[in-house]
């Protein structure tokens, strides 16, 4: 009777056991992998250090607010939204650049980040930058996942890379650099904006196919911020006194119409089996520029690095001065929001996260 009775026994804690195993293998499944990101600066965490380029945010006061205040070439104080979003997931603390040397197997294996300051969807944007185009960052995806089949196996990179979480953020540089920077390039060969941005659009349905082609899933496309509201922007476009600095309403009637494109375009190259989504980042910006009390903000027209007007890159150096209190600045520079400015971002995009790509 007790044999009879401890097998009975036995055979339901192996039942249970492997009914749990099985759940756990099922929740893990289906969790995000690792996280991937392609873009520009305001994703870039560090690319440009191995990289020739003068557009690098290696040296302080960058860094200034990031652990350890090391200046790692992220273009802020601190922390950047990939890094937020690699935590939410639970992949990671930081997202590293894919160029690190440094970088082992296990830091591949819950993603890098493929983004380089100064790039655009559109090459020659890249080219006069001196970033890694898209093409460039995606050839570096595919290295990186040979790398990782040398290492874990075929079988093993192909879940990895199907489960895993992507972000694309770029676009920005195509607009204020490009065509309508001081080379007339692009405005010879698209002499209205909705010709360039339709060439635009052209340049990412092609990238995010062959991002698809190389197993992507789940892919996050960030549309354009406000860029009438960049201090530096503000300070190259505005005919108004210093004192009475006001967002160029025009260019930000322009990224609304870039971010309609997007959002409406996405959805006629959806893959069965692929979420593709379009992550607003214009509403949260123009949120904080224009209700900055609200966020605890009290300048929303400058960076905090020199006079808050037009310096990036080397124009904010450890020479230059500082604002008393960064938490109190919108942008850290001309260019890109504070550390706190892209928590406010990534809280934004929650929701989105949790329901596309996590």
């Amino acid at each position: 009777m007790m044999s009879t009775t401890s097998s009975l026994l036995f055979l339901i804690i192996f039942i249970v056991h492997n009914l749990l195993l099985k759940q756990s293998y099922a929740q893990k499944n289906n969790t995000i992998s690792a996280v991937f990101v392609f873009g520009d600066s305001t994703v870039d965490t560090g690319n440009n250090n191995y990289i020739p380029t003068i557009s690098r945010g290696n040296f302080p006061p960058y860094g200034r607010d990031f652990p350890n205040h090391e200046a790692t070439g992220r273009f802020s104080n601190g922390r950047l939204v990939p890094d937020f979003v690699a935590e939410f997931v639970g992949v990671k603390k930081n997202l590293p650049p894919y160029l690190d040397p440094s970088l082992t197997i296990e830091d591949l294996m819950t993603g890098v980040n493929f983004a380089s300051a100064g790039a655009g969807f559109d090459p020659l944007t890249s080219q006069l930058g001196m970033a890694l185009t898209q093409s460039q960052q995606l050839d570096l995806f595919k290295e990186y996942k040979a790398k990782l089949e040398v290492a874990i196996g075929k079988e093993r990179t192909d879940d990895l890379v199907r489960r895993a979480g992507y972000l694309v953020s770029s676009g920005t540089n195509d607009f204020t650099f490009n065509y309508n920077g001081p080379i007339p390039t692009r405005r010879k060969a698209y002499p209205t904006i909705s010709e360039y941005e339709q060439f635009q659009w052209q340049l990412i349905e092609q990238f995010l196919q062959d991002l698809m082609d190389e197993g992507a899933k789940k892919i996050g496309v960030v549309g354009l911020p406000p860029i009438g509201c960049l201090p530096a922007i503000i300070t190259t476009n505005s005919k108004t006194p210093i004192s009475n600095r006001e967002c160029i309403a025009s260019l930000n009637t322009l990224s609304r119409n870039v971010n309609q494109m997007l959002e409406n375009n996405l959805k006629g190259i959806q893959r069965p089996g692929t979420k593709l989504v379009y992550a607003d980042i214009y509403t949260p910006i123009i949120d904080m520029v224009e209700q900055k009390t609200k966020y605890g903000f009290e300048e929303s027209h400058r960076g905090c690095c020199g006079t808050g007007l037009i310096e990036a890159d080397f124009g904010c150096n450890p020479k230059t001065p500082l604002c008393d209190d960064v938490t109190k600045y919108v942008f850290w520079d001309g260019f890109h929001p504070s550390e706190k400015g892209y928590r406010i971002i990534f809280n934004s995009l929650k929701s989105l996260i949790l329901e596309n790509l996590a």
